[in-house]
């Protein structure tokens, strides 16, 4: 990593744009991009997938119930799909596996109809 920033600085220094701005214009523009650095980190670690969720949680905590560590477990091996379209799961006992939405999909009954009520009770409320 200091070898890359030390090429950046060195092409930073050296580049057309940079030597023609005057210090202030240049000062404006480095404060403005380290915020945005800064800005993007802070925001890119609650959003890093079920890691960053977990992180989040911890670093909140309230901790997570354990039925949700099941879960997110199962939709990172299962659902989580490489550049290649293969889960971490398929990976790792080299078979495929059925789709998982569709396979909870397929576990739900149709969702019940929802209650009538009585159009007396319904004008007095």
């Amino acid at each position: 990593m200091e070898q890359a920033l030390e090429v950046v600085s060195g092409t930073f220094v050296t580049h057309a744009l940079t030597r023609c701005l005057p210090p202030q214009a240049l000062g404006d523009w480095y404060a403005w991009a380290t915020r945005q650095v800064q800005a993007f980190q802070r925001t890119s670690s609650a959003v890093e997938g079920r890691n960053g969720y977990l992180a989040q949680m911890h670093h909140n905590q309230r901790g997570l119930p354990k039925q949700r560590y099941k879960v997110w477990t199962v939709l990172h091996n299962f659902d989580c799909r490489a550049a290649d379209g293969t889960t971490p799961a398929s990976r790792f006992f080299r078979r495929g596996f059925p789709d998982l939405f569709e396979t909870v999909l397929a576990q739900i009954d149709d969702l019940p109809r929802p209650r009538k009520r009585h159009q007396a009770m319904a004008l007095s409320a």
